[in-house]
């Protein structure tokens, strides 16, 4: 296996916020790597358009499929494993990517936003990987658990703090605690558990923030960019969702529980955990 670019043939993957942005590129990226990548996604659309790209490259994208899943219902995610099963077979692969961001002061922070950051960020990744796990956990006929990956999208909010993003580092710390969690129960069935934790990447989510937080903090979006959200970073540039697949596909494709329970943080030195 090239480390370079490490193969994931015959491993089924899914990624849960994969229409756009960086769930789009790791699901991308798993599939350049053979796996068959399931797109699950509240916008089933989007979804199917990123599916269809990737299996229409003349067979060099690998298979993919699209699925319509809320990750904050139970049901849904249920389901939706089972269809997933039916399709391609059990899941090997889990990258936890659904989120959302709202951006406010404490004390004007409406409990309807708090719940909806946290429904989407802890409760939906305990509800796909609790699904997954019941696929990863059944034994074979030699009684070997199948085994797999599952991979939490965190955030340099995982460790840090900034004002206005309360629920939101609040979700992503608690990412930490499930991921080391998993890593403990699930060796003893093969399954290793991570959290890749990016820096600013400018897709859609955050090139919304910026205006937002401009406003908020009363400052030019100029020096929202500069003087917030790359201040820490060692050379002022923001993190690609390049950046952030490739180390999926790195840890996705590692081959032992010597690499478990790990955070991995993506953000060009700001955060050095």
């Amino acid at each position: 296996m090239s480390t370079a670019n490490p193969s994931l043939s015959g491993k089924v993957a899914i990624v849960t916020g994969a229409a756009s942005g960086i769930g789009e590129q790791i699901a991308r990226t798993l599939a350049e790597a053979g796996a068959r990548v399931v797109i699950a996604d509240m916008n089933l659309t989007g979804a199917q358009r990123v599916a269809d790209d990737i299996g229409g490259r003349g067979g060099k994208g690998g298979q993919a499929m699209a699925v319509a899943m809320d990750v904050t219902d139970e049901r849904a995610v249920d389901d939706g494993f089972g269809n997933i099963e039916a399709a391609f077979g059990p899941v090997d692969i889990v990258i936890n990517n659904a989120g959302v961001q709202i951006v406010s002061p404490i004390d004007q922070f409406s409990l309807g936003d708090w719940k909806k950051i946290l429904a989407i960020h802890l409760d939906g990744a305990f509800l796909v990987t609790r699904a997954a796990l019941r696929q990863m956990y059944r034994k074979d006929a030699d009684g070997q658990a199948r085994g797999g990956t599952v991979i939490f999208m965190g955030s340099v909010h995982s460790h840090e703090a900034s004002p206005l993003k309360s629920a939101y580092v609040t979700a992503k710390h608690g990412l930490l605690g499930l991921s080391r969690t998993l890593a403990k129960e699930g060796a003893a069935h093969g399954v290793r558990s991570h959290v890749v934790c990016p820096g600013f990447v400018r897709t859609a989510l955050v090139e919304k923030q910026i205006p937002e937080q401009a406003r908020s903090l009363g400052i030019s979006e100029e020096e929202v960019v500069k003087n917030v959200m790359l201040r820490g970073t060692v050379d002022g540039e923001f993190t690609t969702t390049e950046d952030v697949a490739e180390t999926v596909r790195f840890l996705a494709a590692f081959p032992s529980a010597a690499l478990t329970g790990q955070v991995i943080t993506v953000s060009h030195g700001w955060n050095m955990h």
